[in-house]
């Protein structure tokens, strides 16, 4: 009986465990910017951020020049830009495993 009930748990703990990775792993898209430029957060120089459910966090995972030259025109300094991200809040911070960049919309 004991075994039973030991190997329940584990199983349920499985399948709560696989669900929790799985929503992790959902592709967004999401505002792209500079937090303290854009999005006026306190921070300690330009650096990314994106906003998620209109909250901004700073990102882990990649820098803000490694998407083009934020002080550029189209720049994440001069303009908020849209991007698709997966990755996860923690510490008050998103933690990116995927960022791309997505294109501008074009003005009409």
């Amino acid at each position: 009986m004991k075994k039973l009930i030991v190997a329940t748990f584990l199983f349920v703990t499985a399948i709560i465990s696989a669900q929790d990775k799985k929503d992790q792993s959902k592709t967004q898209i999401v505002d792209a910017a500079c937090g303290q430029c854009q999005f006026g957060m306190e921070g300690k120089g330009c650096e990314l951020a994106v906003r998620i459910d209109g909250k901004s966090y700073f990102v882990d995972g990649t820098s803000i020049d490694s998407h083009g030259d934020a002080h550029a025109n189209d720049g994440f300094c001069a303009a908020v830009r849209k991007a698709e991200v997966v990755g996860e809040i923690k510490d008050n911070r998103f933690v990116v495993s995927k960022f791309k960049l997505l294109p501008e919309e074009k003005k009409k």
